[in-house]
């Protein structure tokens, strides 16, 4: 794998890290196909988890927009492509992959960098990080899911005035806005994405998926539709191993002992 992106392997979860830190880890082709690559291996039944981070002072900037200077191209850039063949497809992953997804905001996030971070499940920040829509900057909009995520999670009044401001937010007032789950210290952050991780990865992840799914469905269809969906993964859950050891465990005072099936 390249090295853009690094991952290591622990007891029941992965971490990935975003490894451009002297371009505060911004995407290119090479670390899109590796990041790829690392969802791929998370994919494994063995891993229950996974924790996303950056490298060095910033967790993602966004486009590396080396190369993309107008006056060096024969025309204008070819955007949707861009999007539609990389940045939407890693959303889309992100949202899909049947296990939790922590994320670990270690520094700035800024553009698609942070709205790939929306697309976790848990997020997670230090104290000094800060979230950025930069795209207004450059004549864009919110893009790999940053229009769709900031409107569910903020409201339109609030996504349109932190979008077309691009004013930087703190990591507080991130928590704030209901963007982030919690605030640490720099030294504190990736000990509790870590604990957090390996916390969710003894715990009955084929409901945790279970759960991720259904509220990634809300919208898509009217209330009573949305409860007929409820009820049908409930009965999924119902009839899953882990539900039958959560309830045994229960019933015999024990501590559960969960397989994620």
């Amino acid at each position: 794998m390249s090295d853009t992106i690094l991952t290591k392997h622990h007891t029941g979860w992965m971490e990935i890290t975003l490894n451009r830190p002297d371009c505060l880890n911004s995407f290119n082709d090479e670390m899109h196909m590796a990041l790829g690559t690392a969802l791929d291996e998370a994919t494994n039944p063995s891993i229950r988890a996974v924790v996303l981070t950056g490298s060095g002072r910033g967790f993602c900037a966004g486009q590396d927009l080396d190369g993309r200077d107008p006056r060096k191209m024969d025309g204008p850039p070819d955007l949707g492509k861009t999007l539609s063949t990389l940045y939407n497809p890693l959303v889309r992953r992100l949202r899909s992959l049947a296990k939790p997804i922590i994320c670990a905001v270690n520094g700035v996030a800024a553009g698609a960098g942070a709205n790939i971070v929306f697309g976790c499940d848990i997020v997670l920040a230090s104290e000094e990080a800060k979230f950025v829509q930069s795209f207004a900057k450059v004549g864009l909009i919110p893009d790999a899911g940053g229009t769709y995520h900031l409107a569910q999670i903020l409201g339109p009044l609030r996504a349109k005035a932190w979008a077309m401001t691009a004013t930087p937010i703190t990591a507080a007032i991130a928590k704030d806005w209901g963007l982030v789950w919690e605030c640490f210290a720099p030294d504190d952050l990736m000990p509790a994405a870590h604990a957090m991780a390996a916390d969710m990865a003894k715990g009955p992840t084929f409901g945790l998926a279970a759960t991720k799914s259904a509220i990634h469905q809300v919208g898509i269809q009217d209330f009573d539709g949305h409860m007929t969906l409820e009820a049908e993964i409930q009965r999924a859950c119902g009839q899953s191993a882990d539900y039958r050891e959560g309830v045994t465990a229960f019933l015999d005072k024990r501590p559960p002992h969960y397989s994620g099936e």
